[in-house]
């Protein structure tokens, strides 16, 4: 069976989490971090960097919902993208004027990037990406690293603005989805030799990277939960599933029938097709016009 690459154009475009309390989680993602509600479906909610725009984030209050058990598959982190250095700045401010904790900060190179969790302990990053002429390169693969972060740096990109919030800013999206996996091997085998990304980084300890169109990663898999870790229990809080999206319909309809062909599962709906990778996380991969507004799949 031949590579089949996904087109340039491919991102991620939502990602769904069960959490255990649908209004405290709106308060965190709604009022602090400053995303929209731009609609309602009984315990689900669908939030927005605006009104007008596609949906990123979808929360369901999931029935009996429980910790996800350590050392399992599924969300590492969800990454949460800003469109340059000042937002990354004005939303940190808003985080710490608001005491949330923070895990980490890290220059990668490509990118700076803010770690913290959500209210059910969902990992998050927020960051922002450096201009792609900056970006490192390493026998052809990206060479991201972790080092550091000049925080105060950062920082001193709004020293002496005059506080104000009027939430996250509008052009912020998805840019990548982290994963826990099982093993390495065979999240590359589904992820590059069936979805079709492309491999960008191979030797960064105990995790590998995935992209479309030259990006850095839209998809992150590690084995840091351990070699062999099972998924977790269905009711756990976590990933429901991400979306995948596509710009071309000829493009979706020759990913669905390559999956068919390889024995994967695919269930299908108008205009989108579930699928689970080898570790239990689910995919949704649709098509959207370019410049319109993505549905949001549950």
């Amino acid at each position: 069976m031949s590579f089949l690459r996904l087109p340039d154009t491919t991102h991620i475009g939502h990602v769904h989490l069960k959490v255990t309390d649908l209004n405290r989680s709106l308060a965190f993602y709604g009022d602090l971090l400053g995303l929209q509600e731009v609609g309602r479906d009984g315990q689900t909610a669908f939030l927005a960097a605006r009104s007008d725009g596609p949906v990123l984030v979808v929360l369901t209050q999931w029935p009996e919902a429980r910790p996800k058990p350590p050392n399992t598959t599924g969300l590492y982190h969800v990454a949460i993208r800003l469109p340059n250095r000042h937002e990354l700045a004005r939303t940190f401010k808003r985080l710490l004027d608001h005491q949330w904790p923070f895990h980490g900060f890290s220059d990668h190179k490509v990118s700076e990037a803010l770690y913290l969790a959500d209210p059910d302990g969902n990992g998050l990053e927020l960051y922002r990406d450096r201009p792609r002429e900056q970006w490192p390169w390493r026998n052809g693969q990206v060479a991201m690293h972790t080092d550091p972060l000049d925080i105060q740096g950062l920082l001193a990109e709004i020293a002496g603005e005059a506080e104000s919030w009027s939430g996250i800013h509008p052009n912020t999206d998805i840019g990548h989805v982290h994963l826990h996996v099982a093993d390495l091997n065979e999240a590359e085998a589904f992820y590059h030799g069936l979805l079709g990304f492309d491999v960008t980084q191979r030797d960064y300890p105990g995790a590998r990277f995935f992209a479309a169109g030259g990006y850095h990663h839209h998809l992150g898999t590690n084995i840091w939960a351990g070699v062999g870790a099972p998924p977790p229990p269905p009711n756990a809080v976590g990933l429901h599933h991400f979306s995948v999206c596509l710009e071309d319909q000829a493009a979706f309809e020759r990913l669905a029938h390559r999956l068919q062909e390889a024995g994967v599962q695919v269930a299908r709906q108008k205009g989108f097709f579930r699928v689970e990778d080898p570790f239990g996380n689910s995919i949704v991969v649709t098509v959207t016009e370019a410049g319109l507004p993505e549905c949001s799949h549950i």
